[in-house]
Protein backbone atom coordinates (compact mmCIF):
# COMPACT_ATOMS: atom_id res chain seq x y z
CA UNK A 1 0.00 0.00 0.00
CA UNK A 2 0.97 3.35 -0.73
CA UNK A 3 1.54 6.46 1.08
CA UNK A 4 -1.00 9.22 -1.16
CA UNK A 5 -0.30 13.34 -0.43
CA UNK A 6 -1.49 13.74 2.96
CA UNK A 7 -4.76 15.99 3.88
CA UNK A 8 -5.54 18.04 6.98
CA UNK A 9 -6.30 16.06 10.35
CA UNK A 10 -9.44 17.27 12.09
CA UNK A 11 -10.36 19.09 15.27
CA UNK A 12 -7.91 21.54 17.15
CA UNK A 13 -8.78 20.73 20.43
CA UNK A 14 -5.92 20.31 22.29
CA UNK A 15 -6.33 18.06 25.69
CA UNK A 16 -3.53 18.47 28.54
CA UNK A 17 -0.36 16.56 27.98
CA UNK A 18 0.35 13.61 29.65
CA UNK A 19 2.84 13.93 32.53
CA UNK A 20 5.65 11.57 31.88
CA UNK A 21 7.24 9.86 35.27
CA UNK A 22 10.24 10.93 36.56
CA UNK A 23 11.88 7.80 36.34
CA UNK A 24 10.98 6.54 33.11
CA UNK A 25 14.38 5.64 31.03
CA UNK A 26 13.22 8.14 28.36
CA UNK A 27 12.15 10.98 30.64
CA UNK A 28 13.14 14.21 28.92
CA UNK A 29 13.13 13.01 25.80
CA UNK A 30 10.87 14.33 23.15
CA UNK A 31 9.91 11.66 20.26
CA UNK A 32 8.20 12.68 16.68
CA UNK A 33 5.77 9.62 15.97
CA UNK A 34 5.56 8.99 12.36
CA UNK A 35 2.44 6.61 11.27
CA UNK A 36 2.31 5.38 7.65
CA UNK A 37 -0.35 3.44 5.79
CA UNK A 38 -0.01 -0.29 6.60
CA UNK A 39 -2.40 -2.78 9.10
CA UNK A 40 0.29 -2.64 11.59
CA UNK A 41 -0.95 1.07 12.32
CA UNK A 42 -2.70 -0.25 15.03
CA UNK A 43 0.44 -1.28 16.74
CA UNK A 44 1.54 2.52 16.77
CA UNK A 45 -1.40 3.51 19.41
CA UNK A 46 0.09 0.90 21.62
CA UNK A 47 3.77 1.66 21.19
CA UNK A 48 2.56 5.89 21.92
CA UNK A 49 1.20 5.00 24.71
CA UNK A 50 4.26 2.49 25.94
CA UNK A 51 6.83 5.49 24.63
CA UNK A 52 4.73 7.84 27.05
CA UNK A 53 4.91 5.35 29.88
CA UNK A 54 8.95 5.49 29.87
CA UNK A 55 8.72 9.40 30.19
CA UNK A 56 9.16 10.88 26.66
CA UNK A 57 6.66 12.71 25.19
CA UNK A 58 4.98 12.28 21.83
CA UNK A 59 4.18 14.04 18.89
CA UNK A 60 2.06 12.29 16.20
CA UNK A 61 2.30 12.91 12.42
CA UNK A 62 0.23 11.00 9.58
CA UNK A 63 0.57 10.05 6.04
CA UNK A 64 -3.14 10.16 4.33
CA UNK A 65 -2.71 6.47 4.24
CA UNK A 66 -2.21 6.44 7.64
CA UNK A 67 -5.60 7.89 8.63
CA UNK A 68 -7.16 4.89 6.56
CA UNK A 69 -6.45 2.53 9.21
CA UNK A 70 -6.40 4.66 12.62
CA UNK A 71 -8.27 7.89 13.08
CA UNK A 72 -6.75 11.01 14.28
CA UNK A 73 -8.45 11.24 17.41
CA UNK A 74 -6.80 7.97 18.44
CA UNK A 75 -3.66 9.43 18.21
CA UNK A 76 -4.52 12.96 20.12
CA UNK A 77 -6.73 11.30 22.78
CA UNK A 78 -3.50 8.60 23.33
CA UNK A 79 -0.67 11.76 23.29
CA UNK A 80 -2.61 14.76 24.49
CA UNK A 81 -1.35 16.56 21.40
CA UNK A 82 -3.15 17.48 18.24
CA UNK A 83 -2.10 15.05 15.32
CA UNK A 84 -0.23 16.44 12.10
CA UNK A 85 -1.35 15.15 8.65
CA UNK A 86 -0.94 18.32 6.83
CA UNK A 87 1.97 20.26 5.19
CA UNK A 88 -0.13 23.51 5.05
CA UNK A 89 -1.77 22.95 8.54
CA UNK A 90 -2.48 26.24 9.38
CA UNK A 91 -2.25 25.36 13.49
CA UNK A 92 1.57 26.52 12.80
CA UNK A 93 1.87 29.74 13.44
CA UNK A 94 5.20 29.89 10.69
CA UNK A 95 2.80 27.88 8.06
CA UNK A 96 6.09 25.35 8.27
CA UNK A 97 4.78 22.16 9.99
CA UNK A 98 7.31 20.44 8.23
CA UNK A 99 10.02 22.83 9.46
CA UNK A 100 8.85 22.79 13.41
CA UNK A 101 7.18 19.39 14.17
CA UNK A 102 10.72 18.02 14.24
CA UNK A 103 12.73 21.09 15.77
CA UNK A 104 12.97 19.93 19.26
CA UNK A 105 12.90 16.21 18.87
CA UNK A 106 14.96 13.77 20.23
CA UNK A 107 14.29 11.82 17.28
CA UNK A 108 11.85 10.48 14.82
CA UNK A 109 10.55 7.63 14.88
CA UNK A 110 8.79 5.99 12.09
CA UNK A 111 6.31 2.61 12.64
CA UNK A 112 5.01 1.23 10.58
CA UNK A 113 7.39 2.49 7.65
CA UNK A 114 5.61 0.70 4.56
CA UNK A 115 8.38 0.24 1.91
CA UNK A 116 6.83 2.97 -0.05
CA UNK A 117 7.89 5.39 2.50
CA UNK A 118 11.05 4.03 3.16
CA UNK A 119 11.49 4.12 -0.95
CA UNK A 120 10.51 7.92 -0.52
CA UNK A 121 13.20 8.11 2.60
CA UNK A 122 15.70 6.48 0.61
CA UNK A 123 15.88 8.59 -2.66
CA UNK A 124 14.83 12.10 -0.96
CA UNK A 125 11.64 12.74 -1.88
CA UNK A 126 9.11 14.87 -0.23
CA UNK A 127 5.17 14.95 -1.22
CA UNK A 128 4.02 14.81 1.99
CA UNK A 129 4.06 16.14 5.36
CA UNK A 130 5.88 13.49 6.89
CA UNK A 131 8.50 12.28 4.00
CA UNK A 132 9.11 16.31 4.15
CA UNK A 133 9.38 16.11 7.81
CA UNK A 134 11.66 13.13 7.64
CA UNK A 135 14.08 15.30 4.58
CA UNK A 136 13.92 18.49 7.06
CA UNK A 137 14.77 17.09 10.33
CA UNK A 138 17.96 17.90 12.25
CA UNK A 139 17.62 15.40 14.59
CA UNK A 140 17.84 11.01 14.70
CA UNK A 141 15.74 8.89 12.30
CA UNK A 142 14.21 5.24 13.50
CA UNK A 143 11.98 3.27 10.97
CA UNK A 144 10.60 0.14 11.96
CA UNK A 145 9.54 -1.70 8.86
CA UNK A 146 6.12 -3.42 8.50
CA UNK A 147 5.21 -5.26 4.89
CA UNK A 148 4.33 -8.51 3.29
CA UNK A 149 7.52 -11.12 3.32
CA UNK A 150 7.90 -10.69 -0.47
CA UNK A 151 8.03 -6.56 -0.53
CA UNK A 152 10.67 -6.89 2.22
CA UNK A 153 12.81 -9.59 0.52
CA UNK A 154 12.31 -7.86 -2.95
CA UNK A 155 15.89 -6.50 -4.53
CA UNK A 156 14.15 -2.51 -4.32
CA UNK A 157 13.11 -2.65 -1.06
CA UNK A 158 16.68 -4.39 0.07
CA UNK A 159 17.90 -1.82 -1.40
CA UNK A 160 16.25 1.11 -0.10
CA UNK A 161 16.80 -0.12 3.53
CA UNK A 162 20.90 -0.38 2.83
CA UNK A 163 20.81 2.89 1.49
CA UNK A 164 18.62 3.81 4.49
CA UNK A 165 21.87 2.10 6.81
CA UNK A 166 24.19 4.35 5.26
CA UNK A 167 22.67 7.28 5.71
CA UNK A 168 22.61 6.65 9.41
CA UNK A 169 19.09 5.52 9.34
CA UNK A 170 18.41 2.95 12.94
CA UNK A 171 16.32 0.22 10.84
CA UNK A 172 14.37 -1.67 13.49
CA UNK A 173 13.41 -4.59 12.41
CA UNK A 174 11.49 -6.29 10.75
CA UNK A 175 10.25 -9.29 12.97
CA UNK A 176 9.32 -12.71 11.20
CA UNK A 177 5.70 -14.85 12.10
CA UNK A 178 2.62 -14.42 10.84
CA UNK A 179 1.36 -11.61 8.99
CA UNK A 180 -1.92 -10.03 8.13
CA UNK A 181 -2.21 -11.49 4.19
CA UNK A 182 -2.17 -14.92 6.10
CA UNK A 183 1.59 -15.51 4.93
CA UNK A 184 4.55 -16.43 7.25
CA UNK A 185 8.00 -14.55 6.97
CA UNK A 186 10.14 -11.79 7.24
CA UNK A 187 8.34 -7.85 7.62
CA UNK A 188 6.32 -7.82 10.73
CA UNK A 189 6.60 -4.86 12.48
CA UNK A 190 8.08 -4.96 15.88
CA UNK A 191 5.89 -5.47 18.92
CA UNK A 192 5.49 -2.03 20.82
CA UNK A 193 7.47 -3.63 23.46
CA UNK A 194 10.45 -4.57 21.10
CA UNK A 195 10.46 -0.83 19.23
CA UNK A 196 10.51 0.83 22.94
CA UNK A 197 13.55 -1.20 24.22
CA UNK A 198 15.04 -0.40 20.65
CA UNK A 199 14.25 3.06 20.98
CA UNK A 200 15.73 2.86 25.13
CA UNK A 201 18.67 1.67 23.35
CA UNK A 202 19.20 3.72 21.31
CA UNK A 203 19.78 6.59 23.25
CA UNK A 204 22.01 4.68 25.41
CA UNK A 205 25.90 5.80 25.83
CA UNK A 206 27.71 3.23 23.68
CA UNK A 207 30.05 2.42 26.40
CA UNK A 208 30.90 -1.03 25.27
CA UNK A 209 30.78 -0.84 21.38
CA UNK A 210 32.45 -3.40 19.80
CA UNK A 211 32.85 -5.33 23.44
CA UNK A 212 31.57 -8.80 23.87
CA UNK A 213 30.40 -9.70 27.35
CA UNK A 214 29.29 -13.14 28.80
CA UNK A 215 27.37 -12.61 31.86
CA UNK A 216 25.67 -15.37 34.23
CA UNK A 217 22.88 -14.87 36.13
CA UNK A 218 19.37 -16.35 38.25
CA UNK A 219 20.20 -19.76 40.80
CA UNK A 220 21.15 -23.02 39.77
CA UNK A 221 19.15 -25.98 40.92
CA UNK A 222 20.60 -29.11 42.49
CA UNK A 223 18.86 -32.25 42.32
CA UNK A 224 18.35 -34.61 45.07
CA UNK A 225 16.31 -36.77 43.19
CA UNK A 226 14.07 -36.33 39.66
CA UNK A 227 11.30 -34.57 41.19
CA UNK A 228 13.18 -32.39 44.15
CA UNK A 229 16.34 -30.35 44.61
CA UNK A 230 18.35 -27.19 46.22
CA UNK A 231 18.04 -23.67 44.73
CA UNK A 232 17.58 -20.43 46.20
CA UNK A 233 15.68 -17.25 45.91
CA UNK A 234 17.31 -15.58 43.05
CA UNK A 235 15.13 -14.36 40.45
CA UNK A 236 17.65 -12.96 37.94
CA UNK A 237 16.14 -9.51 37.72
CA UNK A 238 20.07 -8.53 38.16
CA UNK A 239 21.74 -10.71 35.99
CA UNK A 240 19.38 -10.37 33.27
CA UNK A 241 19.62 -6.22 33.46
CA UNK A 242 23.05 -6.30 33.95
CA UNK A 243 22.86 -8.22 30.48
CA UNK A 244 20.18 -5.57 29.01
CA UNK A 245 22.09 -2.70 30.23
CA UNK A 246 25.46 -3.88 28.11
CA UNK A 247 23.72 -5.01 24.87
CA UNK A 248 22.33 -1.00 25.51
CA UNK A 249 25.55 0.11 25.79
CA UNK A 250 26.72 -1.54 22.45
CA UNK A 251 28.14 -5.11 23.17
CA UNK A 252 27.58 -8.31 22.06
CA UNK A 253 25.94 -10.17 24.99
CA UNK A 254 25.63 -13.93 25.63
CA UNK A 255 23.71 -14.59 28.96
CA UNK A 256 24.16 -17.73 30.80
CA UNK A 257 20.89 -18.42 33.00
CA UNK A 258 19.28 -20.28 35.60
CA UNK A 259 16.07 -21.56 35.85
CA UNK A 260 14.31 -17.96 35.73
CA UNK A 261 10.36 -16.99 35.19
CA UNK A 262 12.14 -13.83 33.16
CA UNK A 263 11.95 -13.41 28.89
CA UNK A 264 15.28 -13.09 27.56
CA UNK A 265 16.60 -8.75 26.93
CA UNK A 266 15.51 -8.41 23.60
CA UNK A 267 19.01 -8.72 21.03
CA UNK A 268 20.74 -10.82 24.10
CA UNK A 269 21.62 -14.52 22.96
CA UNK A 270 20.57 -17.19 26.01
CA UNK A 271 22.19 -20.43 27.55
CA UNK A 272 19.86 -22.41 29.61
CA UNK A 273 21.22 -24.43 32.12
CA UNK A 274 19.98 -25.89 35.73
CA UNK A 275 23.11 -26.71 37.58
CA UNK A 276 26.33 -25.22 38.68
CA UNK A 277 28.34 -27.86 36.41
CA UNK A 278 26.04 -27.28 33.64
CA UNK A 279 26.82 -23.19 34.22
CA UNK A 280 30.36 -23.74 34.62
CA UNK A 281 29.85 -25.93 31.05
CA UNK A 282 28.32 -23.13 29.13
CA UNK A 283 30.38 -20.27 30.50
CA UNK A 284 33.75 -22.66 29.46
CA UNK A 285 32.13 -23.28 25.77
CA UNK A 286 30.87 -19.38 25.68
CA UNK A 287 34.21 -17.56 27.03
CA UNK A 288 36.54 -17.49 24.06
CA UNK A 289 37.11 -14.11 22.59
CA UNK A 290 35.27 -12.10 25.23
CA UNK A 291 36.21 -9.21 26.75
CA UNK A 292 34.32 -8.70 29.96
CA UNK A 293 32.59 -11.86 32.43
CA UNK A 294 29.85 -10.69 35.27
CA UNK A 295 29.23 -13.39 37.07
CA UNK A 296 26.12 -11.98 38.80
CA UNK A 297 24.07 -15.99 39.14
CA UNK A 298 23.16 -17.12 42.51
CA UNK A 299 25.35 -20.65 42.49
CA UNK A 300 24.95 -23.38 44.70
CA UNK A 301 27.77 -24.08 46.44
CA UNK A 302 27.23 -27.55 47.69
CA UNK A 303 25.60 -30.31 45.16
CA UNK A 304 23.72 -33.60 46.41
CA UNK A 305 26.72 -36.20 45.61
CA UNK A 306 24.40 -39.34 46.15
CA UNK A 307 21.39 -37.79 44.07
CA UNK A 308 18.91 -40.82 43.47
CA UNK A 309 17.65 -41.39 39.90
CA UNK A 310 14.18 -42.11 41.62
CA UNK A 311 11.91 -40.36 43.62
CA UNK A 312 12.82 -40.89 47.55
CA UNK A 313 9.70 -42.37 49.58
CA UNK A 314 8.56 -41.45 53.01
CA UNK A 315 8.09 -44.29 54.39
CA UNK A 316 6.22 -45.05 58.37
CA UNK A 317 8.50 -44.56 61.12
CA UNK A 318 11.30 -44.06 58.38
CA UNK A 319 14.09 -41.18 58.89
CA UNK A 320 15.33 -38.67 56.31
CA UNK A 321 17.22 -39.75 53.61
CA UNK A 322 21.42 -39.32 54.14
CA UNK A 323 22.19 -36.72 51.42
CA UNK A 324 26.13 -36.23 51.04
CA UNK A 325 27.50 -33.23 49.53
CA UNK A 326 30.12 -32.40 47.42
CA UNK A 327 31.44 -29.02 46.48
CA UNK A 328 30.71 -27.38 43.67
CA UNK A 329 32.75 -25.84 41.25
CA UNK A 330 34.17 -22.18 41.58
CA UNK A 331 32.95 -20.25 38.51
CA UNK A 332 33.84 -16.93 38.80
CA UNK A 333 37.64 -18.35 40.50
CA UNK A 334 37.76 -20.24 37.12
CA UNK A 335 37.57 -18.04 34.56
CA UNK A 336 39.49 -15.44 36.82
CA UNK A 337 42.78 -17.40 36.48
CA UNK A 338 42.69 -17.75 33.04
CA UNK A 339 45.77 -16.31 31.88
CA UNK A 340 44.50 -13.34 28.98
CA UNK A 341 40.58 -14.16 30.54
CA UNK A 342 38.75 -11.33 30.14
CA UNK A 343 38.19 -8.51 32.87
CA UNK A 344 36.20 -10.55 35.58
CA UNK A 345 33.20 -8.64 37.82
CA UNK A 346 31.96 -10.68 40.52
CA UNK A 347 28.65 -10.27 42.99
CA UNK A 348 28.49 -11.02 46.05
CA UNK A 349 25.19 -11.35 48.78
CA UNK A 350 26.60 -11.36 52.48
CA UNK A 351 24.58 -11.70 55.65
CA UNK A 352 26.96 -9.55 57.75
CA UNK A 353 29.95 -7.67 57.29
CA UNK A 354 29.82 -7.27 53.51
CA UNK A 355 33.15 -4.97 53.03
CA UNK A 356 35.32 -7.18 55.13
CA UNK A 357 33.86 -10.56 53.54
CA UNK A 358 33.45 -9.18 50.02
CA UNK A 359 36.48 -7.20 50.09
CA UNK A 360 38.66 -10.95 51.08
CA UNK A 361 36.40 -12.79 48.40
CA UNK A 362 37.21 -10.20 45.58
CA UNK A 363 41.11 -10.81 46.73
CA UNK A 364 40.80 -15.06 47.25
CA UNK A 365 38.85 -14.95 43.74
CA UNK A 366 41.49 -12.61 41.87
CA UNK A 367 39.05 -10.27 40.53
CA UNK A 368 39.14 -6.27 40.06
CA UNK A 369 36.02 -5.80 40.81
CA UNK A 370 33.17 -7.26 42.92
CA UNK A 371 29.83 -5.99 43.76
CA UNK A 372 27.69 -6.62 47.23
CA UNK A 373 24.14 -6.54 47.44
CA UNK A 374 23.42 -3.85 50.52
CA UNK A 375 20.97 -5.68 52.48
CA UNK A 376 19.73 -9.45 52.83
CA UNK A 377 15.92 -8.69 50.56
CA UNK A 378 17.52 -8.08 47.80
CA UNK A 379 16.54 -11.82 46.24
CA UNK A 380 13.15 -11.06 44.14
CA UNK A 381 13.12 -7.08 44.08
CA UNK A 382 13.07 -4.68 41.63
CA UNK A 383 15.35 -2.43 43.52
CA UNK A 384 18.45 -2.57 45.19
CA UNK A 385 21.35 -1.10 47.00
CA UNK A 386 24.96 -1.56 45.43
CA UNK A 387 28.88 -1.62 46.82
CA UNK A 388 31.45 -1.58 44.65
CA UNK A 389 34.78 -2.68 45.57
CA UNK A 390 38.03 -2.60 43.95
CA UNK A 391 41.16 -2.27 44.78
CA UNK A 392 41.44 1.57 45.49
CA UNK A 393 38.32 1.28 47.92
CA UNK A 394 34.36 1.30 47.75
CA UNK A 395 31.76 3.17 45.55
CA UNK A 396 27.96 3.10 46.67
CA UNK A 397 25.65 3.25 44.20
CA UNK A 398 22.43 4.27 45.76
CA UNK A 399 19.44 2.24 46.49
CA UNK A 400 17.06 2.57 42.64
CA UNK A 401 15.55 0.38 40.29
CA UNK A 402 17.52 -3.02 39.11
CA UNK A 403 17.42 -1.43 35.56
CA UNK A 404 19.42 2.39 36.85
CA UNK A 405 21.96 0.04 38.87
CA UNK A 406 22.74 -1.94 35.88
CA UNK A 407 23.33 1.56 33.78
CA UNK A 408 25.12 3.03 36.15
CA UNK A 409 27.32 -0.52 36.64
CA UNK A 410 27.81 -0.81 33.52
CA UNK A 411 29.41 2.49 33.16
CA UNK A 412 31.64 1.87 36.44
CA UNK A 413 32.62 -1.11 34.30
CA UNK A 414 33.39 0.65 31.35
CA UNK A 415 35.42 3.07 33.22
CA UNK A 416 37.74 0.43 34.65
CA UNK A 417 37.62 -2.01 31.58
CA UNK A 418 40.84 -0.84 30.15
CA UNK A 419 42.62 -1.09 33.06
CA UNK A 420 44.37 -4.41 34.17
CA UNK A 421 42.24 -7.65 33.22
CA UNK A 422 41.83 -10.04 35.62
Amino acid sequence: MTDATASSSGSSSVPSPIAPPADGELAGRHLLLGVTGGVAAFKACELARELQRRGATVQVAMTDAATKFIGTATFQALTGRPVYTDAWDGRIDNGMPHIDLSRGADAILVAPATADFMAKVAHGLADDLLSTLVLARDCPLLVAPAMNRQMWSAAATQRNVATLRADGVAVLGPGAGEQACGETGDGRMLEAQQLVEETIAFFAPKQLAGRRVLVTAGPTFEPIDPVRGITNLSSGKMGYAIARACRHAGAEVVLVSGPTALDAPLGVRRVDVRSAREMLAAVQAELAGQDLFVAVAAVADWRVANASTRKLKKTEGGGPPALEFAQNPDILASVASMPGGPYCVGFAAETEDLEANAQDKRRRKGVPLLVGNIGQATFGRDDNELLLIDAQGTTTLPRASKTRLAAALVGEIARRLPQARC
